[in-house]
């Protein structure tokens, strides 16, 4: 529930709502005589608090302390002095913001706003000059089609996106100012930013908050440009880069959030960009509304993007998805097992499918499809496999390519210089890569060689070659490229720049022939070096006794020595060198002119380049999933209702182990869809938990599976429950943690999800656990989610004799004898079989083994006797039971059969003969077992 702030000007506050929002915000404005801007739409740019140990993410250092600089909590009315409770009224700090709009500071206004800058674009960009300065308190213009739309759109959304490493990493934030409803999003994007411009579509916004680094004249992102072409009705507003922060974001939702929806703090909490966007969002909100949340009042809901199963951050940690939990650094993990990608995109598109599985069959399997002809055809996979090598970061090349810089500075010059020619590289392998795909079958592959057909490649190849030298290519070593940018323009077009690279030669032939002089004059193998910091240097490897005196020669200075190599140089190299660089100056200045004279000629051809962008990460994903099929004996995976894997085993234990790991099978369908798995400590319980869940991503991103044979049913969602540690951050214990993440799993599950759940109720006390165990496993049998349940309470095995969906499967183990310490020894097989495990009470057991008191030992086992007596007395099976048994089961079997069958008549026939045959035995035991009860 919103709660008014009241202005010092005004009598009372009316009740929150959009349309009265709207008309005071609109009333304010034909008070103070300020005239409506129909056009009005400033630009913006995505930005967001940088995640913790990432690189290019989009905070910066002064975004650390913008939780405090509003100096109230988001949850409570503020005290005069801060953000909205200034000594002025609202009106007047609104009449104050219009005159002093766009200067650096102004005591006439409180530095706490968030200042709602005039766009750029009304300034220096001439296709939208029409756009205008415009502020929040102008925010719905009355002319806009979205403002007088039948729907009355009334939603805001706050968008950001990563930078660096994290690009196309797009955070959400999106409250109706209809209902207390926020919901946000995470997802990785591609260049097309597809699924941004759906989900905007979706929501159907009236205004959309970017931040105000966004739009620097001539520099637009491409994220900005598409939502503003697809978005014309819709207002934007910018605010302040330093409130997208992800810390203040958390504080939100913590404050805000209803009870019933607060589990959503754990899927969100390392979102840091959803994150950041509810931050720039709220404090927005508060502002256009003048007034705040009440605590706990809002609904804030996390929605992953659409076509992708949803991972939470829990779960891609148990499972060390990206992240290996015992070594950050090293590569055990999904990831690692399946990165052979050679380029940075392909390396990107990887990462963001692991955590972001697909759940359309028809896309999986045209993934599949290529996979299975790389694997085939040795000749396709090598020879894309070398094209795609060759490429760089297409799409780093194009965010540089599209940028403007402020000033024309040398770094400036260079920087653009270089990109040209890392342009004409990568155009120069479209050719090579349409003759390696030329051969191709499958229908995606063919996709991709008929994108590269596009006549654009050609255009801008062609103009790039009339100015830039064939031979000017992307070369390693800094000195390599350097030349490569100085002789990149061909001869005769600019007279001047030709004279200033003859000059540049002359001096670098003169640094090579006065070392070679100082060589011949104190008989040291000397040589000519280079680096980008030091420039030309002299280098020269010997033993210092076959140095005159044990030094060097008085001329040569800032030595430095590695070993028995020497590095020095000389006042006039240092002059010489300084003659060098004045002279490149000269050049790139020069060349730069030329460069941004071309690149304005090919900008509008340049869009062809994210369609290949696309193409390449993709590529080089799949092929990586073939190369990770050549190392291990991957299968080909099937999609039917049914979770079946024969020998299958987990592919990060494979890496690291010298043996390959014990194969276990599964079978998991609609009719016995939860799985209870019983087993001593270290008997694998945990690791074939994770090792399904792996199976089950690395099926429905399009790879092959560790496996002999397997099918999987769509997941929409996986959930696991496996990690039993204290969280100090969230001041939870063990079994708080537990319950927080199993009440998560409750709310959010559903028929389409894969649940994986690892000793529950170990937290807390034998009694409470078993009790709360068992409530959960009974709440999720009513879902048909396929559920894998890990426990040592061996007393949740007799809901099998209570449901018939159930299915009891144990670790076996073995007893062997060790004769020198003359006791027993167990010896874990890791292989799982049907049944509850006879190994009851092993931790008796290990009890009985360590230094406890005998007579404590005597006693535990003489109450766990009693106890478990109690309970198997409640939970007998009954005649009735087994013969409802035997009818679901053979119910279930032939649904399935219906839905899945693809064997011929014979075989069928067969089948079905089979299922009568165990139908009839089970009805028959049921019978016997009717008998002997009765008497």
């Amino acid at each position: 529930m919103l709660r008014p702030e009241v202005s010092s000007t005004s009598s009372s506050a009316p009740a929150a709502s959009p349309a009265l929002g709207k008309a005071r915000i609109q009333g304010r404005r034909y008070n103070f005589g300020l005239q409506e801007t129909p056009q009005s739409r400033p630009s913006a740019q995505a930005s967001a608090s940088t995640p913790p140990g990432t690189s290019g993410a989009a905070g910066d250092q002064s975004s650390s302390s913008s939780s405090s600089v509003h100096g109230h909590p988001p949850c409570t009315r503020p005290a005069q002095g801060s953000y909205f409770g200034n000594k002025r009224s609202n009106a007047e700090n609104i009449f104050a913001s219009n005159f002093t709009f766009g200067t650096s500071s102004s005591s006439a206004r409180d530095s706490n706003y968030p200042q709602i800058l005039k766009t750029p674009l009304s300034a220096g960009n001439p296709q939208r000059s029409g756009y205008k300065s415009w502020t929040p308190q102008m925010g719905y213009s009355a002319t806009s089609s979205s403002a007088v739309s039948i729907h009355s759109p009334s939603v805001i959304v706050a968008v950001v996106e990563g930078r660096g490493l994290a690009r196309g990493e797009i955070g959400m934030a999106s409250i109706d100012l209809k209902s207390p409803q926020i919901i946000l999003s995470q997802f990785a994007d591609n260049t097309t930013y597809a699924k941004v411009i759906t989900k905007l579509k979706i929501l159907s916004p009236l205004e959309i908050i970017m931040s105000n680094t966004a739009c620097v004249v001539g520099n637009s992102t491409k994220l900005f440009t598409l939502i503003t072409e697809n978005f014309k009705n819709v207002n934007f507003t910018t605010i302040q880069r330093k409130y997208f922060n992800e810390t203040k974001g958390l504080e939100y939702i913590e404050q805000l959030c209803i009870a019933e929806f607060s589990t959503v703090l754990m899927e969100v909490q390392s979102k840091y960009y959803c994150l950041a966007a509810v931050a720039a969002l709220l404090k927005y909100v508060e502002f256009i509304q003048n007034s705040v949340y009440a605590p706990k009042s809002l609904k804030i809901c996390f929605q992953g993007s659409e076509q992708t199963a949803m991972i939470d951050s829990s779960s891609a940690q148990n499972l060390e998805l990206l992240i290996n939990n015992q070594d950050c650094r090293n590569n055990h993990t999904l990831f690692g097992v399946l990165n052979y990608t050679k380029t940075p995109g392909g390396s990107r598109r990887l990462r963001s499918n692991i955590l972001e599985p697909l759940v359309d069959i028809e896309t999986i399997n045209m993934r599949l499809d290529c996979v299975q002809e790389l694997l085939q055809d040795e000749e396709l996979f090598f020879g894309l496999q070398s094209v795609i090598s060759r490429f760089l970061d297409t799409e780093q090349l194009l965010s540089v390519l599209v940028q403007i810089p402020k000033q024309d500075t040398v770094n400036a010059a260079e920087s653009k210089i270089t990109n040209l020619i890392y342009l004409k590289h990568t155009l120069e392998l479209v050719d090579p890569l349409k003759i390696a795909l030329k051969n191709c079958n499958t229908p995606l592959l063919r996709a991709y060689c008929g994108s590269l057909e596009d006549k654009r490649f050609g255009i801008i190849l062609e103009k790039i070659k009339t100015i830039i030298n064939d031979d000017a290519r992307y070369m390693k070593g800094c000195l390599n490229m350097r030349t490569q940018k100085c002789y990149a323009v061909r001869s005769n077009i600019n007279e001047f720049l030709d004279i200033a690279r003859r000059t540049y030669t002359e001096i670098v032939d003169d640094i090579a022939g006065m070392i070679s002089q100082l060589a011949e004059k104190y008989s040291l193998p000397l040589r000519t070096s280079f680096s980008s910091a030091r420039g030309f240097f002299i280098q020269m490897t010997t033993d210092c006794a076959a140095l005159p005196n044990n030094q060097l020669p008085s001329e040569f200075i800032k030595i430095s020595k590695v070993k028995n190599s020497y590095t020095f140089t000389s006042t006039d190299l240092i002059k010489m060198n300084e003659r060098c660089q004045e002279s490149l100056r000269e050049i790139y200045h020069m060349t730069y002119m030329i460069v941004c004279k071309l690149l304005s000629e090919i900008y509008e051809h340049i869009h062809c380049l994210y369609k290949l962008s696309d193409t390449v990460s993709m590529l080089d994903m799949l092929l990586s999933f073939a190369h990770a099929c050549t190392l291990s004996d991957y299968v080909r995976p099937e999609f039917t209702d049914t979770l079946a894997i024969k020998q299958g085993w987990h592919p990060i234990l494979e890496k690291i182990s010298v043996e390959k790991p014990i194969a276990n099978n599964t079978f998991i369908t609609e009719g016995s869809n939860f799985l209870i798995i019983t087993g001593p400590n270290m008997s694998g319980k945990s690791t074939y938990l994770k090792q399904i869940a792996l199976c089950q991503i690395m099926a429905q991103i399009g790879s092959y599976v560790p496996a002999e044979y397997s099918s999987f049913r769509i997941a929409e969602q996986i959930f696991t429950r496996i990690s039993t540690d204290d969280d100090i951050e969230t001041n939870s214990s063990t079994f708080m943690k537990e319950m927080k993440e199993i009440a998560y799993i409750l709310h959010n599950a559903n028929n389409k999800s894969l649940i994986l759940i690892d000793e529950l109720g170990r937290g807390t006390n034998t009694e409470e656990g078993i009790g709360i165990c068992y409530a959960v496993c009974e709440y999720l049998l009513s879902l048909k989610a396929f559920t894998l349940f890990a426990t040592h309470f061996l007393e949740l095995c007799h809901i099998e004799v209570l449901y018939p969906n159930v299915e009891n499967m144990h670790f076996e183990v073995q007893h062997v004898k060790n004769t020198s310490r003359n006791k027993e020894a167990i010896l874990y097989t890791y292989k799982l079989s049907r049944g509850l495990t006879e190994e009851k009470n092993y931790g008796l057991k290990a009890a009985e083994v360590s230094s406890l008191p005998p007579s404590i030992v005597l006693d535990a086992k003489e109450i766990t006797t009693q106890i478990t007596g109690q309970i198997l007395q409640n939970q007998r099976s009954t005649p009735e039971m087994e013969r409802q048994r035997a009818v679901y089961h053979l119910a279930t079997r032939l649904v399935q059969t219906a839905r899945n069958s693809q064997l011929d008549p014979d075989s069928l026939r067969t089948y079905l003969s089979n299922l009568k045959k165990k139908y009839e035995t089970d009805f028959l035991r049921a019978e016997q077992f009717s008998g002997k009860t009765e008497e």
